[in-house]
C-alpha cells in the first residue's frame, strides 16, 4: 500500500463521500477514485460501499481503518523523530480530553508546553464520555487521551494519574447556604444544573448526592458545558465544579461552598504503548515533571 492511498482512504471514511474528501484533500475526484480503486485491487475487495448519498465502509474497510490510522501516525512519528534530532522545531500534538479536564489542568499544561515548544501545533478534541476518549486513542485518532476518572479502563495503555482536583458546590448568587460546608444530605435537597447522564460532570453530582441513597433532581440538563454557570447564575439550580472553575464562577457572582466530606477527582493521561512522536513524548515528560511536584502523583508504564 502507498501512504497516499491510506491518506485518501481515511479522509473518505471521515468525510463520508468522495466529493467531500476531494475538497478536503484539494485533489481532483477522478484521482481520488483511481487511488482507491488501486488500493482495492491490491486488497482483493472493496473497502467502501458506494451509496446514492456518499459511502459507507465494507467489513474489509472496517478492518483496515485502525491499522491505517496507526500507519499514518507512524509516518508522522518517523518524520518528527528526525525533527527531534534537530530540535523540536515543529510537529503536531493531538490530545482528546473530557471538557472538565480540558479546562483544568490541560489548558495550563498545554500553555507550559508551548512556552518551551512554540512551533508545535496542538489539536484538542473533547468527547464527554470516557469510553469515547479511550476509543479515540486506541484507534489512533489521537495520540494522547485524558479522562476524568481513574476507573476508566486504561490497563493496556501507558498512563499517568494526575493530582486530585477538589470539587466545590456552586450556587446562585441569591442562595444562602447557611453554613461553610455542605453535606450530601444538604446537596440532596438542591435542584441541579448538569450535563447528560454518562458525562463526567453528571457522574460527580450523582456519586456525591447518591451517598444519601437518592438521585439528584436535575432541573436543567444540557450538553453545552458553557451553559452550566450562566444557568446557575440565573437561579436555575446548583452544580459541582473543580475549584479552579468554581472560583471563576464566584468572580461572576455565584456562591461557592466547600463539601464535607471533600470530593476529590483524579484524571488520567494515557497513550498507546510503543514509540510516541517527539511532540507527545515531550508533553508526557513535561506533565510528569509538573505533576511530580504535587500530591497524589503516580505513574505506570
Amino acid at each position: 500500500m502507498e501512504r497516499r492511498e491510506l491518506e485518501y482512504f481515511l479522509t473518505i471514511a471521515d468525510q463520508g463521500s468522495f466529493t467531500a474528501a476531494a475538497q478536503t484533500l484539494r485533489v481532483a475526484q477522478p484521482s481520488l477514485s483511481h487511488a482507491i480503486a488501486s488500493l482495492e485491487n491490491r486488497l482483493g475487495g472493496r473497502v467502501f460501499h458506494r451509496l446514492a448519498q456518499g459511502v459507507s465502509l465494507t467489513p474489509a474497510g472496517e478492518a483496515l481503518l485502525e491499522p491505517a490510522r496507526q500507519v499514518m501516525r507512524d509516518f508522522s512519528t518517523a518524520t518528527d523523530s528526525v525533527r527531534r534530532v534537530l530540535g523540536l522545531a515543529g510537529g503536531r500534538l493531538d490530545i482528546v480530553a473530557q471538557t472538565t479536564l480540558a479546562v483544568d489542568p490541560l489548558a495550563d499544561l498545554v500553555g507550559s508546553f508551548l512556552r518551551v515548544h512554540p512551533k508545535v501545533a496542538v489539536r484538542i478534541t473533547d468527547p464527554e464520555l470516557g469510553s469515547d476518549v479511550t476509543a479515540a486513542v486506541r484507534a489512533g485518532e489521537c495520540e494522547l487521551g485524558m479522562v476524568d476518572s481513574t476507573e476508566e479502563t486504561v490497563d493496556d495503555l501507558g498512563s499517568m494519574v494526575l493530582p486530585g482536583r477538589e470539587f466545590l458546590a456552586v450556587l446562585p448568587a441569591s442562595a444562602d447556604p447557611g453554613r461553610s460546608a455542605l453535606t450530601p444530605a444538604d446537596l440532596a435537597a438542591l435542584d441541579w444544573v448538569s450535563t447528560p447522564k454518562g458525562t463526567a460532570p453528571r457522574e460527580v453530582i450523582e456519586n456525591t448526592v447518591g451517598t444519601q441513597g437518592s438521585s439528584p433532581h436535575v432541573a436543567v440538563e444540557t450538553a453545552h458545558q458553557a451553559m452550566i454557570v450562566p444557568s446557575v447564575l440565573a437561579g436555575a439550580g446548583a452544580t459541582l465544579l473543580p475549584a479552579s472553575m468554581a472560583r471563576e464562577a464566584a468572580e461572576r457572582g455565584a456562591v461557592t461552598v466547600s463539601l464535607r466530606p471533600r470530593v476529590i477527582r483524579r484524571g488520567v493521561l494515557f497513550w498507546r504503548r510503543g514509540p510516541l512522536s517527539p511532540s507527545a513524548a515531550e508533553f508526557v515528560s513535561l506533565v510528569e515533571e509538573l505533576v511530580r511536584r504535587g500530591p497524589g502523583y503516580r505513574s505506570r508504564e
